[in-house]
Parts: C-alpha cells; structure tokens; sequence
C-alpha cells in the first residue's frame, strides 16, 4: 500500500498555513495538485472534528465575532443567471469567535451572512462556553435576534457600530481603504464592561486569515472552487492557529492559554489526525487464481 510519508504531508500542510496556493504547494513539494487537494480535505475534516469535540466547556470571560467575506468558485457579479441563490458559489461568509484573553478561535462557521446563519453561528458558540460571558460583534442586526435566541439574558452583550466615510475615487479605490469616521458602543443586554468592548482582536484575526490562506486574498487566482474545499482550509487554518503556533504575545498557543492543551501541536501531529489506512486482506477468490496460474 503507497501512502505519503508523514513528514511529507507535514511539509505540504507547512506551505498551506503560511498562505500558499495548492499549485504552489504542488511545485514545492514535487507532487501532484490532486494529491496536495486529497490531503487537504481530509486533513481539513479530520481537524474540524477533533476541535468540534476538544472546543467545549471553555472558561471564556470576554468573546468577540465578526463575519468575513470571501468568494467560491466566481465572484458574485460572475455568477451565472441559472446559478445565482445557491450556496458554494458566489458570495461566502466566514464568521468567527475569539476569546479576547486566550486569543483562541472558539467557533467558527461557513455559511451566508442572514439571520438564519447568524443563529446557528451563535447557537454553536453558545454551547461550547462554560460561563456567562461579555460578547461585542459589529452592528450587523441579525446578532440582535440570534444572541436573544441562543442566550436569552444570560450574558453581557453589546455592539460596536462604526461609521465609514466615502472611499477614494479612482483606480486606487480597489486597494485603500475607506476614511474610519466613528464608532459607538450600544449596550444590548446585561451589564457590558464598556471599557471592554472592542472588536479590534477579531478584526485582527480576519487580517490572519486573509494573509495566512491564498485563497482568502481580495485579487486572487487562487480562490476555492469548491466550498468543501474551502471550509477544509478554514478548519486547518484555526487547528493551526489555535494549536500549532505560538501566539507572540502569550508566548504559548490560545489552545494552552484557553487550557484545551499542554503543548504546541506539531505539523506531524495534525497530519497524523488523518487515521492510517488499514489493508484489505485478499479475497478466497483472488487466492484461488493464484492458485490456479501456479498449478
């Protein structure tokens, strides 16, 4: 049975999470671009699974989440008429939750950007919290409806709203940013510390995002073209980020500042959470014709 080395599956996951493109990672690594997309699926699932089940009763005090936008297969305006509503293509959200302490990415979630998938998001991130928390997101009205809905009064949350003036005219349009004007805080339920409430680690962690996955790059070739694709890369991006990389500030990984792990993951051990193939025995017929051919 031919399986990849581990050390070299750690190699090409090591190109993935540093922001390289699958054709690059190809190159690199000397292998074919199926092979590097196989392994990034299935590393992809393997790590979603293990973080949907080690990421529980964490001992979060102050939460934020945003939502950021990246696109599948073709952006919005070149999807095709018989095309355009379906999810996977298009337009794509990624909405994420960190702990403004540990710094660790506690859930995270594929989808569109409506009320529906706020609630979701939320529901999930409700239940892998221990105690009542201290949550700011932006001031995207679905959050309203989906933190009522998944925590009721049981938590001290507010919204930052920032206002952003007209962005430069001309060419260079594309690649400045727009003039921040504003920001204020609304208190939305419970006791929100207003000295506390920010977005700014959150905002922080999209920038990761986008400087650590190709494929999350503005102007790219390398965008998904599929959306399980994309949720794989996401999945290994945060089991990195949480386990694999020691985080500046902290001098540890968020997963070992958050207490879910006693020591920095290596490449070697998120590839390994893919489980070893185990050979199929010989059918009674294959052995009777080589039997037969022997007689």
């Amino acid at each position: 049975m031919n399986r990849m080395p581990l050390a070299k599956r750690a190699q090409i996951l090591g190109f993935l999470v540093e922001g390289m493109s699958l054709r690059a990672a190809s190159r690199l690594a000397d292998c074919s671009i199926n092979t590097v997309t196989k392994l990034l699926v299935d590393v992809g699932a393997a790590c979603s699974e293990y973080q949907d089940a080690t990421l529980r009763n964490l001992p979060s005090k102050r939460i934020q989440c945003d939502e950021v936008w990246s696109f599948v297969g073709a952006k919005q305006k070149n999807v095709p008429e018989d095309r355009k509503g379906e999810f996977g293509i298009g337009d794509v959200w990624t909405w994420t939750a960190i702990d403004a302490d540990s710094k660790l990415v506690a859930s995270w979630m594929v989808g569109t950007r409506d009320g529906e998938a706020a609630k979701a998001f939320i529901g999930d991130l409700s239940e892998r919290l221990a105690n009542r928390v201290q949550l700011t997101t932006d001031g995207h009205k679905v959050y309203l409806n989906a933190v009522e809905g998944a925590f009721g009064g049981g938590i001290d949350y507010a919204m930052l709203v920032k206002q952003y003036g007209e962005g430069p005219q001309g060419p260079e349009r594309k690649y400045s940013p727009v003039e921040f004007v504003s920001a204020e805080k609304k208190r939305i339920t419970g006791k929100p510390d207003m000295a506390h409430v920010s977005t700014s680690y959150v905002e922080r962690q999209n920038l990761t995002m986008r400087m650590s996955m190709r494929r999350f790059t503005r102007l790219t070739n390398g965008f998904s073209k599929k959306v399980e694709n994309h949720a794989a890369a996401i999945a290994l991006h945060f089991m990195y980020y949480n386990f694999g990389r020691i985080h500046k500030t902290l001098r540890v990984t968020p997963a070992m500042q958050a207490g879910v792990s006693d020591h920095v993951w290596s490449l070697e051990e998120i590839a390994a959470l893919v489980p070893e193939p185990t050979a199929k025995k010989r059918g009674p017929y294959k052995k009777h014709m080589e039997s037969a051919g022997s007689a």
